[in-house]
């Protein structure tokens, strides 16, 4: 029996949706009932959503949008999927691709303060990684007075603005960094096939069973790789030691990034003091999340601040305070209810690389000074 046939066959009589099933189920009680996990209410409720959320990001990106042949670029991770600490000064997108054909990307720039693009290859769900294949940002693209650009995307190099593939490669990504959200402009993105057929294909039953089947293995995969760093972070709680790069670039880093990742944990009557002494770097940030590295809620709360939000004291440096109420200091970033997390300092090409310095205080000696 060919591979097509048995596929149609588990798509006929319902195996392919009772593997997807199960998988999922597996991936819950592998990695939010875990070895490990915690088993408060808060965190094993939002273990539960974080589940969920990869399910629609899975299959948006594995049932809904797989065509390499007319990809679209699409955000996977948002104010409601959230993946791997995601930054929440950051607009992302990212498109399916096949590393032997050829694409091009046209936009315009936009305002917003950092543009990067990245072809990556494996996936949570199949290597436990997101390698990078190819680097290019703004800063280094001939771009028109316009704003307009083009892009080619391929294995072989190409004159003009070339973001490198492999025959690995599975994905295209941009990221978009903002310093301030409300006025700066974003980049308006598209990528289409240019060395062959660029029109969506016609709906294939026989893909629907691998699809579910890749939708249930990115759950799984990405849950689980970023479950090994929450709890990998256990070993500096309340520290923020600077975070292996080649970890952070093979799981989709961008490679111009310095991260200080870790977790905190603090009482109700704590605070986590953090002093900065920022780089000179084009960009940073400093953001809390939740167990699963999921920012937490920055549409409504102050869970993150960057180079243009903060409030610098006069030598330059900035103390940030984490306390689940407001002690009344600058940089106070809300925990959101949460007495433990995980926490993150970042910086883009920077100069040099400073040790934020951390310690846990009382609420009581922030008000008293």
């Amino acid at each position: 029996m060919s591979k097509t046939q048995e596929a149609l066959d588990k798509v006929i009589d319902g195996r392919s949706w009772d593997e997807f099933c199960d998988a999922l189920k597996k991936a819950g009680h592998e990695v939010v009932l875990g070895a490990g996990s915690p088993a408060d209410p808060l965190t094993r409720a939002e273990g539960w959503r974080y589940l969920a959320r990869l399910t629609r990001a899975g299959l948006d990106s594995f049932l809904e949008a797989a065509d390499k042949q007319a990809p679209e670029f699409r955000r996977p991770v948002h104010e409601t999927i959230k993946i791997g600490m995601d930054n929440p000064d950051n607009v992302y997108g990212s498109a399916p691709v096949n590393g032997n054909f050829t694409y091009k990307i046209t936009g315009t720039r936009g305002t917003v303060h950092y543009l990067g693009f990245g072809s990556q290859a494996g996936g949570y769900g199949k290597t436990n990684s997101l390698n990078t294949t190819g680097y290019i940002e703004a800063d280094d693209m001939d771009i028109n007075p316009d704003g307009t650009f083009e892009i080619i995307v391929s294995k072989e190099k190409q004159p003009g603005n070339w973001l490198p593939m492999t025959e690995e490669t599975t994905m295209v990504i941009y990221r978009q960094t903002r310093l301030d959200h409300k006025n700066e402009v974003i980049a308006e993105l598209k990528i289409e096939r240019i060395d062959g057929p660029n029109q969506p294909r016609h709906f294939d039953p026989a893909l629907v069973d691998r699809a579910l089947q890749s939708a249930a293995f990115f759950v799984h995969g990405t849950a689980a790789v970023f479950k090994q760093w929450a709890d990998g972070f256990q070993k500096h709680v309340n520290q923020l030691p600077r975070f292996n790069p080649d970890v952070a670039l093979a799981a989709g880093g961008d490679p111009n990034i310095a991260y200080y990742h870790s977790a905190f944990r603090i009482a109700d009557d704590e605070a986590l003091v953090i002093d900065l002494q920022p780089p000179e770097c084009e960009f940073w940030n400093f953001q809390l999340a939740n167990y699963w590295l999921e920012s937490l809620d920055y549409r409504y709360f102050p869970v993150h601040l960057n180079k243009h939000t903060a409030r610098y004291r006069d030598d330059g440096s900035v103390r940030i305070v984490v306390a689940k109420t407001d002690p009344g200091c600058d940089n106070w970033m809300n925990t959101c209810n949460h007495n433990e997390g995980t926490m993150c300092v970042r910086w883009i090409r920077a100069k040099d690389h400073p040790q934020p310095q951390v310690k846990l205080v009382k609420l009581s000696e922030l008000a008293h000074g």
